[in-house]
């Protein structure tokens, strides 16, 4: 890989979760906005929610950056797809610098990406119980991994002046690094929370927030500073993952983007608008039915049990879908859209409510726990993957099906942990398991394969 002639990127990380990495990073997206350069976003890692907060910062979408589920070369790839023309390449870090796929490993880390993108790291630290032992935190993870190179320190919820200026000399004297800024608490640059992190950006109607995050910025960091530590980006050569010429053939396919489903990776929609998919947006929230032509739904994840009660009751679209069903269109649902394509949801105070009734299962918040985690899983059949072929990706929900699935009626089987996943019913299939189109060269080519041997 070579330099590009412009552009330059920089890795905010922090030295474990909910360290203040979405704050940071979108501050400065938004500061750097507002002084009218083009700032490319990126997270680190699967997540969903942080992204859109990043590309509301930024004013640009935010891309996801992921070296376990995608190939390397992919990963480069998408990096500088979305980079070619931003003056500023800002990617928010995941977890703790070095945390990954394992605990021997850094594979799927912010560590990891500034390896493969030849990216410094600007470290955020959390300074609220802590003094001249921030120094300690800091030297260690500027001298873990001397392949990684951490280039400057911000400071977050100082508690005073007095208080940021020791944290400051501390580090400074004894690693050599910058702190290129300190952050006290303000309750305007933060976004409510609930149970899977962060309130999505499509929920929160908050239109001065861009304009706070600036100020922030430019009260509390250095931003020349913090431009002149981002490094020249650089140019990765392409892979076969998108076509080699515009495909003239087209196929409409409805995809479900409302508060309550929308948590679809935007180089996903990218990989099937390239391959000949004509993306066509409906609300399961509020439309009575589906784009007339669709000839394959796709149902993203998302929050379906905030919004339970208005996905019940709109029963026109829960008929749109078994009409679509019974004529043998390909309806795929991750997560949340698994959650609508079943029976029935159940509330976490125990009221189930009707959903479309397309696959036999329920899902409950009752006794919500959380499943977290990497997959690696075999596909038994469905419009993504042949039978018998794997794919990389990952689950995060707190919801459960009220009765395992069977496994004549399973999609996937994981391989770690090892269990079936996910449930079929004729053209329907609906899993827990996210999946990111970039994983192989073949996912979005087969899904509009399976869109145009369906029937409208």
């Amino acid at each position: 890989m070579r330099q590009r002639d412009a552009g330059r990127g920089l890795i905010v990380a922090g030295t474990h979760s909910g360290v203040g990495k979405t704050t940071v990073t979108s501050a400065l997206a938004a500061a750097m906005a507002a002084r009218g350069l083009r700032v490319q976003p990126y997270k680190a890692g699967p997540d969903y929610i942080d992204p859109g907060h990043l590309g509301r910062a930024a004013g640009r979408e935010a891309r996801n950056l992921d070296t376990w589920m995608l190939p390397r070369a992919v990963v480069a790839e998408l990096f500088g797809r979305a980079a070619r023309d931003a003056d500023l390449a800002l990617v928010e870090g995941v977890m703790g610098l070095f945390d990954g796929r394992s605990g021997t490993e850094d594979e799927g880390s912010a560590a990891d990406l500034s390896r493969l993108l030849g990216l410094p790291v600007l470290l955020v630290v959390d300074a609220s119980a802590v003094a001249r032992s921030i120094a300690a935190t800091v030297h260690g993870f500027q001298t873990f991994d001397p392949s990684v190179r951490v280039v400057g320190v911000v400071l977050n919820r100082v508690g005073s002046t007095r208080h940021a200026a020791m944290c400051r000399e501390a580090i400074e004297v004894t690693t050599g690094l910058p702190v290129v800024g300190a952050l006290p608490r303000d309750p305007g640059v933060s976004w409510p929370e609930r149970h899977l992190g962060l309130v999505p950006a499509a929920e929160v109607e908050d239109e001065g927030v861009r304009t706070r995050l600036a100020a922030f910025a430019e009260t509390h960091l250095d931003l020349d500073l913090v431009l002149r530590l981002a490094e020249p980006t650089v140019e990765a050569p392409a892979t076969d993952l998108f076509p080699l010429r515009p495909v003239a053939d087209r196929v409409p396919i409805a995809i479900a983007r409302d508060r309550a489903f929308h948590f679809t990776y935007p180089d996903s929609l990218d990989l099937l608008d390239a391959w000949g998919a004509d993306l066509l947006p409906f609300s399961p929230l509020e439309d009575g039915a589906l784009p007339q032509s669709a000839r394959a739904v796709l149902l993203g994840g998302g929050f379906p049990e905030v919004f339970v009660r208005e996905l019940a009751t709109n029963e026109g679209m829960h008929g749109a879908l078994r009409a679509a069903a019974a004529r043998g269109v390909p309806i795929y649902g991750e997560c949340g859209g698994l959650m609508y394509l079943g029976r029935a949801l159940t509330d976490a105070e125990g009221t189930r409510h009707a959903m479309a009734g397309l696959l036999p299962c329920e899902s409950t918040m009752e006794g919500a726990r959380l499943t977290l985690g990497y997959r690696e899983a075999e596909s038994l059949g469905t419009p993504l993957l042949p039978r018998g072929e794997r794919v990389r990706g990952h689950e995060f929900h707190y919801s459960t099906l009220v009765a395992p699935p069977e496994v004549a009626s399973a999609a996937y089987r994981l391989l770690d942990p090892d269990r079936i996943e996910g449930v079929r019913s004729g053209s329907v299939t609906g899993t827990y398991l996210h999946t990111h189109l970039a994983a192989r060269p073949d996912l979005a080519r087969n899904l509009i394969a399976a869109a145009l041997g369906a029937s409208v």
